[in-house]
């Protein structure tokens, strides 16, 4: 343990008239006997030679400046305010009580940094004043102890056994300067340092705790992303051992020269590969750059043969997320690594690529003699993928035996690809969305007898678009409904023939699904009434209801689980019905969510004061628009307050089947587990 420095606690620029009791300065008699005085005890000059002094040793080697002094007790600091971290090109969530809340970023732009100092004041600065408690160090025989030395009200000095220990000097209290014994030998004493209890927890603790800094958004512009962990890494070897592979375990690629920095980095440390777990592309682009995607491809930054060499780095590589920047750098030495390289890869995700070249590469893969039979992947997603023929899915489907997410919405997939699915696979998330190529018998034999999906679905999208053909019709419709399993907590019938004879079959369904998607049905406002009860106090408080209006008569007593509702484009569903039918007379809760039209969105959007009464306001993004209901706000009458007395606001929309999405109505299957941005969030909320 180093002595510490007299330097740092006093400025020692004083003159003797400083620090002598007479304010006036000596008078004669006092200079003669102080010239006595110091012909028998000589006083140091701090500017002179500093070996000669007892304290030499607790000086530091430059001159006494009382500038430096003074910079050294008005130390500076700045720290980088960290902000929200958006991504690149993006739809990202927003974290807020009120749900469907987004952002969308069009580009990157440099994230300011704002410096913190600390300043002193200028009175502070000054030449000390003279009094009974100095704020100077004068080293007279009046100070008994050290401790008593104040500067500016802090205690900066040891205590006199402190400097007996460091100086090896007897010192004893009320003990004159002058009388100050000879330094004796005395062995140092070094205190042992006390080590945390923290530091003792087993290092998958450590990992788990430092896992909780780590951040899946990039950051905005040139600021750096996870700087906590950062900070944890030069703060002890302990933790820097445990922090080392949670740095290394996500990486996101936001911009070829980051894809290029980290793979040279990698490559002189081989060992850093073994830590990457995830390589995630989503949110790749060119854009804020002023580059094209012919400039990049120039650059050789991030190329497939670039993108092999990291691949082969990353033994342990468990979860690959890709995009449509990267369709033509995927090509068949790529996916063979992915496919037949990676022993622990479990997810992959190739959301919208569709160039010809990658499908291509595609096929060749799946030809290659040397692609096993069995492949461990678990959960695949090629949402999008509309080049890929149907033959490649029967190919690659019978070869995923251990299959729970399977994300083929808008493909060629076939009836024979779905029946090909291996039993002991255990799908929860299903995503047939827009899938043309497919029967609605054939779907709904293979959701009601197959073993894979029959008993296990959490999350099932079958939305097709009525304008070129429809999926399911009312014979498919009332087969499937009964079969559903109660595990499901999302389902999207929208394009669906759903009517009013399939009621006594869906009602029982809103008593454990979560989010439900009925547009473009043919399904009356009296018959979404039907999903909730009636308020109990309605005929108690409402003496002055217009006696014209038409109370639907409900089939269930029950209290619904529905969080969200697509309601697009119902027949009978208008801004007036939408209020005196569903949300005055029935009990909502917990419903948040309404997915409506544009055109309903737009009258909605002029109603301020009546969205301000019934406590829901408007949400938009891209083609999207939602009613959604404001929590903990001061309902009016009509809306919310009326049935409001079971409310939980406490509920922040999360959910484990929703793999890190935050809010209601997502339309693509996360194959990762983490947050929503980039490239998938635009295909989760906003297409």
């Amino acid at each position: 343990m180093e002595p510490p420095h007299l330097l740092d606690t006093v400025s020692p620029s004083v003159t003797c008239s400083e620090i002598h009791p007479n304010k006036d300065g000596p008078s004669t008699s006092d200079i003669s006997e102080e010239s006595e005085y110091n012909m028998k005890n000589p006083v140091i000059d701090p500017s002179s030679t500093l070996s000669s002094s007892p304290f030499s040793y607790m000086l530091p080697q430059h001159s006494f400046d009382a500038t430096l002094s003074r910079s050294v007790l008005s130390k500076a600091f700045s720290a980088e305010r960290r902000e929200s971290r958006e991504s690149f090109s993006s739809i990202k969530e927003e974290k807020g009580s009120l749900a469907q809340t987004f952002r969308e970023r069009r580009q990157s732009s440099k994230l300011g940094t704002t410096s913190i100092g600390v300043q002193t004041d200028s009175n502070e600065m000054g030449a000390p004043q003279c009094d009974d408690e100095s704020n100077v160090l004068c080293t007279c025989g009046r100070m008994s102890k050290w401790k008593h030395v104040l500067l500016r009200g802090k205690r900066l000095s040891k205590s006199t056994d402190d400097l007996r220990i460091f100086g090896n000097y007897a010192v004893k209290p009320n003990m004159d300067l002058n009388q100050m014994t000879p330094p004796q030998e005395l062995s140092p004493v070094i205190p042992t340092p006390k080590r945390s209890k923290f530091y003792e927890l087993p290092q998958e603790v450590l990992e788990q705790i430092a896992s909780y800094l780590s951040t899946d958004i990039p950051a905005e512009g040139n600021s750096y992303r996870n700087v906590d962990l950062v900070a944890c890494l030069l703060t002890c070897r302990d933790l820097h051992s445990a922090v080392l592979p949670v740095l290394y375990s996500h990486m996101t690629i936001p911009h070829s020269y980051i894809f290029s920095k980290a793979l040279s980095h990698i490559k002189n440390y081989p060992t850093l590969g073994t830590f990457v777990k995830r390589l995630d592309f989503c949110h790749f682009t060119s854009v804020g750059l002023g580059r094209t995607k012919h400039m990049n491809s120039e650059i050789q930054n991030l190329t497939s043969k670039t993108l092999v060499q990291f691949l082969e780095l990353a033994p342990n590589l468990r979860e690959f997320l890709a995009q449509e920047q990267l369709e033509d750098d995927l090509n068949a030495d790529v996916l063979q690594i992915l496919f037949n390289g990676l022993p622990m890869l479990r997810a992959v995700d190739l959301c919208s690529c569709s160039s010809p070249p990658f499908e291509t590469a595609f096929t060749t893969m799946l030809e290659n003699p040397s692609l096993p039979l069995t492949l461990g992947i678990q959960r695949i997603s090629l949402h999008d993928c509309t080049i890929l023929p149907a033959s490649d899915f029967e190919i690659l489907l019978p070869r995923l035996p251990n299959l729970t997410h399977l994300d083929v919405a808008h493909t060629q997939i076939s009836e024979k690809a779905l029946f090909s699915i291996p039993a002991t696979a255990r799908l929860t998330h299903l995503n047939l969305a827009r899938c043309m190529w497919l029967d609605g018998s054939g779907v709904t034999q293979f959701l009601t007898q197959h073993p894979a999906v029959k008993d296990s679905l959490v999350y099932l999208n079958l939305l097709c678009d009525i304008s070129r053909y429809r999926l399911l019709h009312s014979a498919d419709v009332a087969v499937l409904l009964p079969h559903l399993p109660r595990t499901l907590r999302s389902l999207n019938l929208t394009g669906a023939y759903v009517t009013s004879e399939h009621l006594p079959a869906l009602v029982p369904l809103t008593k454990h699904l979560e989010e439900l998607g009925l547009g473009y049905t043919a399904l009356s406002i009296n018959d979404i009434c039907a999903f909730f009860p009636l308020v109990s106090s309605l005929d108690d408080d409402d003496d002055d209801t217009d006696p014209s209006t038409t109370i639907p008569t409900t089939t269930t007593t029950e209290p619904s689980t529905l969080h969200y509702l697509d309601l697009t484009f119902l027949p009978t569903l208008t801004r007036t019905t939408l209020f005196s039918t569903l949300l005055f007379m029935h009990n909502v809760f917990p419903l948040e969510v309404i997915e409506l039209s544009e055109s309903l969105i737009r009258e909605l959007k002029q109603s301020t004061g009546t969205n301000k009464l019934v406590g829901w306001t408007v949400r938009e993004l891209g083609r999207r628009g939602w009613y959604v209901r404001v929590k903990d706000s001061q309902d009016g009458k009509v809306g919310m307050k009326r049935v409001g007395n079971n409310n939980n606001d406490d509920d922040d929309a999360c959910r484990e089947w929703k793999m890190g999405a935050r809010w209601w109505g997502m339309r693509k299957v996360n194959v990762a587990r983490g947050e929503v941005g980039g490239v998938y969030g635009h295909f989760m909320f906003k297409k």
